[in-house]
This record gives structure tokens, sequence and C-alpha cells, in this order.
């Protein structure tokens, strides 16, 4: 098991301490609002994830033999996605990102919990999370 799997394993862990879906929306969005600053010269078209409802900016930068990520959005719930995608993704191995499924998704029953547009989002997201990873690769 690789370092993506273990976080993933760990992230849905933890959301079993959660006995309903308003606790566990408050905890994302919660997650949400402790990501890192964003550079504000860098929330441009070019930055944007396209399949958002929301204005999704994302970088990522390679950092020796690791991916490091930074991402921020405009709405709350959004904030919240980005930050478990990089407490997942952020600071590990191209291969490790590329090698590990993407089933902590429905694991997490977000897909049923979110909106459609939300849950596009989401998978947009993930897209670009395996894009970046594979041209690093």
């Amino acid at each position: 098991m690789n370092d993506v799997e273990k976080a993933q394993h760990e992230l849905v862990d933890e959301f079993r301490f959660f006995d309903d879906w308003i606790d566990r929306y408050q905890y994302i969005i919660d997650l949400g609002k402790r990501l890192p600053n964003f550079p504000e010269s860098e929330m441009i078209d070019r930055n944007k994830i396209k399949g958002c409802q929301s204005q999704v900016w994302f970088l990522a930068d390679r950092c020796g033999e690791r991916l490091h990520f930074q991402a921020i959005s405009d709405a709350a719930i959004v904030s919240g996605l980005i930050a478990i995608l990089l407490r997942i993704y952020n600071d590990r191995k191209p291969k490790d990102i590329l090698d590990s499924p993407t089933d902590f998704v429905q694991q997490l029953q977000l897909e049923q919990h979110l909106s459609p547009t939300r849950s596009n989002g989401l998978a947009s997201m993930l897209k670009t999370i395996k894009r970046f990873a594979g041209e690093a690769a």
C-alpha cells in the first residue's frame, strides 16, 4: 500500500466517526477553511478547472520526485473537497498517484450526497490531479 492509499484509508476511517451527513458536511467545510492561502496572482483563467460549478483554481509543481498542489475555490463545500484531495494527493510521488484507485470517493459516499454539479467538479479535480501526475511520471 503506497502513501496515497494509506491517506485514503485514513480518511475513510475518519469519516466513519460521523453519525450523519450534516456533521460530515460541516467537517468538510471546516477542512476547507484551513486551506493554505492561494496566491491571488494565480487566480487566472489558465489555472481554473473546467467542469466545476464554482470557481476552482489549481496549481501543480514538481518538488523533487513529488508533486505539490495548491488549490482554492469560491465555495465553502468545494474548498472542503479540495482540502480532502490535497490531504490525499499533495506531496506524493506521481507513480503513487497514478497507481492509486479513486474508490475512496464511493466509500465516503460523496457522489451520493453532493449535487450532480459538485460531483462533476470533484471528478474534474481528480482528473486534473491524475493528469498532472501522468505528465510528471
